[in-house]
Parts: C-alpha cells; structure tokens; sequence
C-alpha cells in the first residue's frame, strides 16, 4: 500500500544506568511523566500514573507509568535490578528526537541506550470514510486466510 499519511511518531528507548536509585524511586518517575510531555511541547491530559511492581524475582520488579496525552501517551518500565529501563513516546504531534534522548539520558543518567523510530499509522488515510473500506478488506482478507469465508 501507499504511504498516505502518518499518524504519528513512535520512539523506543531501551537504556541502562549506573545508579538504580533514581529508576527505582516512585516519585522519580512519576516527576519525569510529570514534567517531560510540557519540556517536550506535549499536552498532558491526565496526571501520570505510576506504580511499584513486586514480582517473586527481584530481576522482575520494578515500576511502570504512564501518562495520557493529547497526541497520545508516554510510558516506562523499570527494573533496578537490572539498572534497566524502558520507555515509549507515541505522539501524533512530531517531537525533536535528539532533544528526547538527551533529555531521557540527563534524568536516568543512562550510561548505554538504543532506541527505535516508527511511523504509525502509514497504511491509512487520516478520514473514517476513506479509511473504512481499506479495514472491511484487510479484515476480509484475514478471515480468508483464518479458513473463514
């Protein structure tokens, strides 16, 4: 299919730190979903929420929040133990990337990172009604293939 139109921006971040201590606190995370989307031009629409994960293995446990916005969300995941975190930023509003990573990197002070960037949304265009037959075939298609006709 043709690229249309995209719905949105999507970064990935993957990162570790030397220093657990800022990914493990709760109210370190929930301050950085707090204040990242209006540093990044993004408008929050509800307060973060965040909580603590005690999982049977320390390695599993961690903290995960998320924060609505009105391009759409931003969410981590973190886990001490590994010094690991995780963190997406779906936004239909085009963000600085570099200005994000370097942001991300000075308040978990990430010691090594990747990251990913996708173009959501690129097989539909931006209207329901010209959008709509494009899903009705997809989904034909996909029963077609399931053995259902």
């Amino acid at each position: 299919m043709e690229k249309i139109l995209e719905v949105g921006m999507h970064l990935i971040l993957d990162g570790y730190c030397q220093d657990s201590s800022i990914i493990g606190n709760l109210g370190e995370v929930h301050r950085f979903l707090d204040e990242f989307p209006e540093e990044m031009g993004m408008t929050k629409v509800l307060p973060p929420y965040v909580f603590q994960y005690q999982s049977s293995s320390p390695l599993d446990s961690g903290i995960s929040g998320i924060v609505i916005i009105a391009e759409s969300h931003i969410s981590i995941h973190t886990f001490p133990v590994r010094n690991y975190l995780s963190v997406d930023i779906f936004s239909c509003k085009p963000f600085d990337v570099e200005e994000a990573i370097q942001k991300l990197n000075s308040c978990f002070n990430l010691v090594e990172y990747n990251y990913q960037l996708f173009d959501r949304g690129i097989e539909y265009p931006p209207d329901l009604n010209s959008s709509l037959p494009l899903v009705i075939e997809e989904r034909l298609k996909n029963l077609e293939k399931m053995g259902h006709t």
